[in-house]
């Protein structure tokens, strides 16, 4: 019996070590994904959400005062 628990411990070991491992390299992968995505968002120079949405109120804001200057132009031609 000795034996078989001795088998059975070093194939549960085994086992172990093979999770472990797994869950590592899953690990270092989706770091290595990230990077990746970091990187090509980088060279692409694509605007974070929040700079999406302040140039976005800019715009806004610019268009506005413009139709605000054409009302007061055609007005002013009256």
């Amino acid at each position: 019996m000795s034996k078989s628990k001795f088998v059975i411990n070093k194939i549960a070991k085994l086992f172990e070590q093979s999770l472990v491992t797994y869950s590592d390299l899953s690990n270092e992968i989706l770091n290595i994904l990230k990077s990746k995505k970091e990187e090509i968002i980088y060279k692409l120079e694509i605007p974070s959400k929040e700079e999406f949405d302040i140039l976005k109120k800019r715009v806004e804001n610019l268009e506005r005062k413009q139709k605000i200057k054409k009302k007061k132009k055609y007005n002013s031609k009256r």
